[in-house]
């Protein structure tokens, strides 16, 4: 049975990625810290013998104990602080997080496969944002250059560089995805599309930055994840690979497409449901897109949900569960593990 490891795996993507993993028979071992924003609530159900949960930093140092007692296959590194917004406020949590994080996991790699003479793929997670902005008809690339324009994208990009150098260095089997916008049910909602319906449902008014021409390719969270497991098993060391759905769209479309959608389930709009311009953050990336033309060419990758499908779901899921953002905030005390049925501390 092959054990894949999944650090920040009580985030939303992680989460997601922990029930896919575990519906494909893979043995998941996720560490996470339980941060503000994490969903495990997504995953408080799990009744899985092949599922093991450790609190835990990334950066520390007993990530090697877990790695000498599972023999895991696969890291996919997904723990990251990863709001732009927030990068603005406080730089030094993504610089711990998202460079210094994969530092160290990239040098607990090293360290095993050099007393265990076993490799380890690490599939590593980033972002579109690393290119930057983008003219309005244009994609970024594989090869197209790294612009960051925030502290949260300079980090993510700084990550990148770092393991292709341990690929290049040390001739570790890693590889680099750069996925579009996510989003789905269970998002925490300081991301725009729950932020919006969450709006909607409490009667409050639309915030979008600028005018509403900034614009973004999104991607429902179960087809980022497909994409993932395509590049663990297909993917060339070394490489980087673009996940998306070549779908952009303005802010001020998207708004719009929502307030059809629910429209159309005849929902009441309240009065105070308006489109709100807000001052736009600074040196804010008007356009992010990117092509995954390598991914479906190479990997055979295929998207399968629509982004109006993506956002009926998504709808229907946080209007079942409630109106109010901070239900989804759950956080789980526990010191170290949790098995399938019962919480147990143990020691690592």
């Amino acid at each position: 049975m092959k054990k894949i490891i999944i650090t920040g795996g009580n985030g939303f993507i992680g989460s997601n990625l922990v029930n896919f993993l575990l519906s494909k028979k893979y043995f998941v071992i996720n560490i996470d810290k339980n941060k503000y924003s994490n969903g495990s609530y997504l995953l408080k159900n799990i009744k899985n013998k092949k599922y093991r949960f450790y609190k835990l930093d990334i950066n520390s140092s007993k990530i090697s104990k877990i790695l000498k007692k599972y023999k895991p296959e696969a890291i996919f590194n997904l723990a990251a602080e990863t709001h732009v917004d927030r990068s603005i406020e406080t730089p030094k949590d993504f610089i711990d997080s998202n460079i210094l994080g994969t530092f160290n996991i990239l040098e607990q790699i090293r360290k095993y496969q050099k007393k265990n003479k076993k490799k380890l793929r690490l599939i590593h997670v980033s972002t579109d944002e690393v290119y930057g902005d983008l003219m309005k008809n244009e994609r970024s690339v594989e090869v197209s250059p790294y612009k960051p324009s925030s502290p949260y994208s300079a980090s993510k990009a700084s990550a990148d560089h770092l393991i292709k150098s341990y690929v290049r260095t040390y001739k570790l089997d890693a590889v680099v995805s750069n996925c579009c916008n996510n989003f789905g049910p269970g998002q925490f909602p300081e991301k725009l599309i729950p932020t919006l319906i969450f709006n909607i449902l409490n009667n409050n008014s639309l915030p979008i930055y600028g005018k509403g021409q900034n614009s973004r390719e999104w991607i429902y969270v179960e087809d980022h994840c497909k994409g993932l497991l395509d590049i663990y098993k297909k993917g060339i060391t070394g490489e980087s690979y673009n996940i998306g759905t070549n779908n952009n769209i303005s802010n001020l479309n998207l708004t719009k497409l929502l307030l059809k959608i629910v429209e159309k389930k005849r929902i009441k709009i309240g009065k105070k449901v308006k489109i709100k311009f807000v001052k736009d953050r600074p040196k804010e990336v008007k356009h992010a897109t990117c092509s995954a033309e390598k991914a479906r060419t190479l990997l055979n990758y295929k998207t399968t949900v629509s982004l109006k499908e993506g956002i009926k779901k998504t709808f229907d899921y946080i209007k079942k569960r409630g109106t109010r953002p901070f239900d989804y905030n759950i956080n789980i005390e526990i010191d170290n593990e949790l098995t399938p049925s019962t919480w147990k501390n143990k020691e690592i």
